[in-house]
């Protein structure tokens, strides 16, 4: 067989056809139009340790996908807000990849041992997941407010006023209760209006109104989706708890975390969260 035959062959791949824009004239490049030089340049390790950079990338990518969350939930919110559930089908749906993405990256960072990870933990001082502000405005967009957390961004004047807003705002799930109202089912009036940056409180008439929803799926097939997607964010969002708790526990054991918390055991206590609790307590009750 001639080396021309062997399909193994290493060849240039011919462009001599291809009408390949060589000079860009006045429109952006690839680079220009992503803002690749900030976004390359982002990296400043603290130390010269080889781990560092997998540690600030995981990190850096987790709050782009979750800039994304974010992006999709706000969508989310105003398309229910309009009972518009097409478009909140996509939203969460795209929501449920991206959350994909995240819970995979620890599966990434756990390739970090401990000794590689304590090489240069000391120089990150108190910072700490624990602040990352995007995070917190998922969990407040979502529904679950804490007004106490806030409190680590008060140097922050400009982020602890945006998460004001949002603790103060209604949430995708007191915006979901509000269109059941809306559709004839039975919410609670104090559950449609009441201080919303209080944390959810779970309801009998709630869970009442989303078992009517399962067993009149048929007329009212674009709320059971929706309780379903409900509930496929709720549970993307334990897997990803629980990965990162895992990962810590195998890359610190139970140290303290940085930023102060007990670590893996302040992460145990967030698997016991639940954004939608009636949509869980219904499937007994099925």
């Amino acid at each position: 067989m001639s080396k021309s035959d062997n399909p193994l062959t290493h060849a240039a791949i011919d462009i001599s056809n291809e009408p390949v824009h060589w000079d860009l004239g006045d429109s952006r490049s690839y680079g220009e139009y992503l803002n690749l030089d900030k976004l390359l340049s982002a990296q400043q390790p603290n130390t010269f340790e080889h781990d560092e950079m997998l540690f600030i990338i995981i990190h850096q990518a987790s709050e782009l996908w979750m800039k994304l969350c974010i992006h999709e939930l706000t969508a989310a919110i105003r398309h229910i807000q309009r009972d518009e559930l097409g478009p909140v089908d996509k939203c969460l749906t795209r929501m449920a990849r991206i959350q994909a993405q995240l819970t995979q990256s620890w599966d990434v960072l756990a390739t970090m041992t401990p000794m590689e990870y304590s090489a240069f933990r000391n120089s990150l001082g108190k910072a700490s997941g624990f602040q990352s502000y995007q995070y917190r405005m998922l969990e407040f967009l979502i529904g679950n407010k804490n007004a106490g957390m806030i409190e680590v961004y008060k140097r922050s004047p400009e982020t602890y006023a945006l998460l004001q807003r949002v603790l103060q705002t209604p949430g995708l799930y007191d915006e979901t209760l509000a269109l059941l109202s809306r559709r004839g089912f039975g919410i609670p009036a104090e559950y449609l209006d009441r201080d919303w940056s209080q944390p959810y409180q779970a309801s009998k008439q709630v869970a009442a109104a989303w078992l009517a929803v399962y067993h009149s799926r048929e007329q009212h097939w674009d709320l059971y989706e929706l309780a379903e997607k409900l509930v496929d964010l709720d549970h993307q969002f334990q897997l990803w708890r629980f990965s990162h708790m895992k990962t810590v526990e195998r890359i610190i054991g139970y140290k303290r975390g940085t930023g102060g918390t007990s670590g893996v055991s302040y992460l145990n206590k967030a698997l016991e969260l639940r954004f939608f609790p009636e949509l869980w307590s219904v499937r007994t009750s099925m």
